[in-house]
């Protein structure tokens, strides 16, 4: 395996090989600034070497340099990532664990501490690897990929999580990446690490297979882990011993299309669900039961005046909070009384406009929300909606490296009227040595 040492990543010497038409899509999508800002910009720059946009080498026919063929490629290993810093100023105070995340959600109602902090971190710092080797039918194609962004028991903490862990040769993928039923590319331009509430964000574990993936169309469809965010809302309260919990017996079924032109893209993407809850106290695990959920997302990136875009999406269904980027539940209560649970309805959306003042400088303005029409068997604390405004300048010296600064602006409305809100000033400094 043939590997060298380019600025400060390691790539192979047959890389362009590969990831020549790649390199071409992503020096097109990017803004003049000489980098992509965000993490989700960089993960769309990462994507283009990996399932959704990376040349399938399982596709391609062999070619033929006069009468004899092309010497089979040689395994070859990519490696690159970045270092940030994220200083962050509130106005008002959030959940201590998600200090380096503007997440509506975890807002305070009440604040008792409605006096600002400040906060340093290094959570966004990223180290990517892509492994390729050839086979008698195909090229395959593995990555891993790790942040510092600690959640679940690790929430609050600067340790290593898992990202991206898969493979894929030809048309089948399996691991955990980016959902079918999310748009990556949608993700706007900006520093915050978490992003517009609104949009359809979720890696998860899945198998997938991709029909067709020629001429700037692609189809998709995946089986993903499936897992059920219920909200035992007044039945645990009625009875504190219930132990109720959400469970799941048969995978999500996610599928997009999608349409790429010089113009950029618009994706059309769906998912079913059977979602699930149960007792986990009671001997017999009653109560529990199933309910069908599902729902649609449209999403576009608009290329105007030749160097700014548009970042558009729109999501709609039941039991579908799971795949949201930031609020709400996916199972609730019928009634005050129980009564049977009942998939809980689900709006969000995303605007962003991004433009480049030169070839240095760039901003990203936009808004998002996402809101849940909450049932009758919900306490007055459950989430009803939350909304997500951002505005950045960001600039690029020289390439390999971004600065800049945000202004964060949200609201978390609960079940009974009760709200919180934040607003936020970010700054950044990232250091790329993706190649």
């Amino acid at each position: 395996m043939d590997i060298k040492v380019v600025g400060c990543g390691l790539v192979v010497t047959s890389l362009l090989l590969a990831g020549g038409a790649a390199r071409a899509e992503e020096a097109d999508e990017q803004a003049p600034a000489a980098m992509p800002a965000s993490a989700g910009a960089v993960e769309q720059q990462m994507a283009a070497m990996g399932a959704t946009g990376k040349p399938n080498a399982g596709e391609a026919t062999e070619k033929k340099s006069g009468p004899e063929e092309e010497p089979p490629k040689k395994p070859r290993l990519l490696i690159n990532g970045f270092a940030m810093l994220d200083v962050i100023g509130d106005f008002n105070r959030v959940n201590p664990d998600w200090l380096g995340a503007f997440r509506p959600s975890k807002f305070l109602i009440p604040d008792p501490r409605n006096n600002g902090e400040l906060s340093f971190h290094a959570k966004q710092t990223r180290l990517n690897f892509e492994g390729f080797a050839p086979t008698g039918v195909g090229e395959v194609h593995a990555r891993f990929e790790f942040d510092l962004y600690g959640t679940g028991d690790d929430a609050g903490q600067t340790t290593m999580r898992v990202r991206h862990a898969y493979g894929e040769l030809g048309r089948f993928l399996a691991g955990q990446t980016n959902s079918v039923f999310m748009d990556v590319d949608v993700f706007p331009n900006v520093i915050d690490y978490w992003g517009p509430n609104g949009m359809m964000y979720l890696r998860t574990p899945q198998a997938r297979y991709t029909p067709i993936r020629k001429g700037g169309t692609s189809v998709a469809v995946a089986l993903e882990g499936a897992n059920s965010a219920i909200d035992p809302g007044n039945v645990q309260e009625l009875d504190p011993s219930l132990g109720l919990n959400g469970w799941t017996r048969f995978p999500d079924f996610a599928a997009h299309y999608r349409q790429d032109g010089d113009w950029g893209h618009f994706q059309i993407a769906g998912i079913v669900r059977v979602l699930g809850f149960e007792s986990t106290t009671s001997p017999d695990g009653e109560p529990s039961g199933e309910e069908i959920g599902g729902g649609l997302s449209l999403s576009a990136v608009k290329k105007v005046f030749k160097r700014d875009k548009i970042y558009a999406q729109f999501n709609y269904g039941r039991g579908i909070s799971s795949y949201f980027n930031d609020g709400g539940v996916d199972l609730a209560p019928a009634t005050l009384k129980g009564g049977g649970a009942e998939t809980v309805p689900s709006l969000g959306y995303e605007l962003y406009y991004e433009h480049a003042w030169g070839p240095k400088w760039t901003s990203s303005i936009g808004y998002s929300e996402h809101i849940q029409d909450n049932t009758d068997g919900q306490l007055g604390n459950a989430y009803h909606k939350g909304q997500y405004f951002s505005v950045n300048l960001l600039y690029s010296p020289v390439p390999h490296l971004l600065m800049g600064g945000e202004f964060l602006w949200g609201k978390l409305k609960t079940n009974d009227g009760s709200t919180g809100d934040d607003s936020r000033l970010q700054f950044s400094a990232k250091y790329n040595f993706s190649n």
